[in-house]
């Protein structure tokens, strides 16, 4: 079973969408285009927060 984890290598901020991606075989630009909309769709606050915290809670690569 895959773990969600950050991503090492495909980062763009902080490593979340990277290792959404890396750990349900989804392209992570597609991922990113989909937090891009959701921000502007909810007036960029409520998933800004989520990404925060996703950031915080997910363990890095290496720990995985």
């Amino acid at each position: 079973m895959k773990r969600l984890h950050l991503s090492k290598k495909d980062k763009k901020i902080f490593g979340v969408c990277g290792g959404m991606g890396e750990t349900y075989d989804v392209d992570p630009t597609l991922i990113r285009l989909i937090v891009v909309f959701l921000c502007f769709a909810t007036a960029i606050v409520p998933v800004t927060a989520t990404y925060i915290i996703a950031w915080a809670i997910m363990p890095p690569p290496e720990a995985v």
